[in-house]
């Protein structure tokens, strides 16, 4: 039986990346470093064992541009992005840094109800949206490209607490589909990012 895979890509830099601000569901295009890192990782698969036949990203412009990049460059059909990727809402927490955060609500600005999405809401919509595009696909390998909070909470949905962890921009996980559930190949790699990075 051929175990589908699904490759899982956090989209390229942006300009509200570099300067700390939460992006959430605020729409920010990727920045020209950005750009650069969608090559990288596209020049990396171009190589790789791993074999995808589709893309498909959340809507918001930073995952749909990288995305768009990435399947140009492997020659791979673009499926219309899927609402269920959308980035955690992080409510009147988007656009502000983490010394605006800490200033107006305090260090445990997470723990309160400032209108953002919970773990469990996310964790729950991200483990929907992937069994979603699995099962529409199911003889075919995906590559799904979303968003950091997205990714570190479905990772821990489908492996536990251990599996979290910071998400840089373009890290790549692959995990395949068994009799028993989704297991990772490979969890969150920025090898194809990291030599570019100052």
């Amino acid at each position: 039986m051929n175990h589908q895979r699904i490759g899982l890509v956090r989209h390229g830099l942006t300009d509200w990346n570099v300067a700390g601000k939460i992006q959430g569901q605020t729409d920010i295009p990727l920045n020209d470093h950005g750009r650069e890192q969608a090559m990288l990782l596209a020049n990396r698969l171009k190589q790789d064992d791993y074999h995808f036949d589709l893309v498909v990203s959340s809507g918001l412009k930073r995952a749909e541009e990288t995305a768009v990049i990435i399947a140009k460059e492997l020659g791979l059909p673009l499926l219309e992005p899927h609402e269920g990727l959308l980035e955690r809402a992080f409510g009147i927490v988007e656009g502000t840094t983490a010394a605006e955060r800490e200033a107006k609500w305090g260090v445990d600005w997470r723990g309160q109800d400032l209108g953002q999405e919970t773990d469990e809401a996310l964790r729950k919509r991200a483990s929907e949206a992937l069994e979603q595009i699995a099962m529409k696909t199911p003889d075919q390998n995906v590559l799904i490209v979303s968003h950091g909070s997205w990714l570190a909470q479905l990772f821990i949905s489908l492996f536990g607490e251990a599996c979290s962890g910071h998400i840089g921009n373009l890290s790549f996980t692959v995990i395949e589909r068994t009799d028993h559930g989704w297991k990772p190949i490979l969890l969150n790699c920025s090898a194809h990012v990291e030599q570019q990075t100052s």
